[in-house]
């Protein structure tokens, strides 16, 4: 399947200020999915540092003109993608599963996750792993408003509803309460429905035999091929597609739109 991704990212102050970006915005092919094309326009800032991180995701860093009111971000391009049953396996990468391990101030679990984690082992990483999506996806309604951007794995296991990040942070938890290395993805999605969020995060965990597999406990699947895999970290805070800072008084809006369809293009891929 070919996939159209446009993701749009608009901060707007009603006072000049300067602004330091961090980008992911730029998807990898790797098994499951080959980028055609892609490009990443900013208007009211410019390119700097560029490299590739730890878990492989190409990072851009960019900094405002100077003081400004707007920065607008626009990434864009095809994907090709097939269904691998979410196995992405081992692509090449600076950072070793055992630091999958590691929890954060969003991923920590506590004593409910960790007991909930305990009826999902099995025989198998790979079938204790699908008990834990199954599991979740039952247990944890997905309703938006009900948290935030910093809400924990902890805090919405308890209320036992929130959004895909909450799905993927408590997904991550109670992998790793299991001994077994998991991290945050974050992507876009493919769906139906034309007023569906198309931005959208899911979980990868470490297994001996197929390398890392994504679960997406908020839909209670494995990626397909109507997912394109964008970036990976920790947590969300280290996979965001944009991250930084903004330097000076005032307040600030943020807008972001990510429009996701089915495409026929026959472009070519470009590096």
């Amino acid at each position: 399947m070919r996939i159209a991704v446009t993701h749009t990212t608009s901060y707007h102050s009603d006072t000049p200020a300067r602004a330091v970006q961090a980008l992911r915005l730029v998807p990898r092919s790797l098994r499951g999915q080959t980028v055609l094309s892609w490009q990443v326009r900013v208007e009211g800032a410019g390119g700097g540092l560029r490299y590739t991180d730890a878990f492989g995701n190409a990072v851009e860093l960019m900094a405002s003109h100077g003081p400004t009111t707007s920065v607008v971000i626009t990434a864009e391009g095809v994907v090709e993608t097939e269904d691998t049953a979410g196995v992405v396996g081992f692509p090449p990468e600076a950072v070793v599963p055992a630091v999958c391990l590691r929890s954060t101030a969003l991923t920590e679990a506590d004593d409910a996750i960790r007991a909930f984690a305990a009826t999902c082992r099995r025989e198998t990483a790979l079938a204790t792993l699908h008990a834990v999506l199954d599991g979740l996806h039952a247990a944890v309604a997905y309703e938006t408003g009900t948290t935030g951007s910093f809400t924990t794995a902890a805090a919405a296991f308890a209320a036992k509803r929130g959004v895909c990040q909450d799905h993927a942070h408590i997904f991550i938890a109670a992998a790793r309460s299991l001994g077994l290395p998991a991290r945050y993805v974050t992507g876009y999605l493919l769906t139906e429905e034309a007023d569906a969020v198309a931005h959208h995060a899911w979980a990868e965990a470490m297994t001996p035999d197929l390398g890392w597999v994504g679960f997406d406990a908020a839909n209670g699947q494995c990626p397909t091929d109507r997912y394109v895999r964008l970036a990976a970290g920790l947590d969300a805070a280290e996979a965001a597609p944009v991250r930084g800072v903004r330097l000076g008084a005032g307040s600030e809006t943020l807008q972001v739109n990510v429009g996701v369809q089915a495409s026929q293009s026959q472009s070519q891929s470009q590096g």
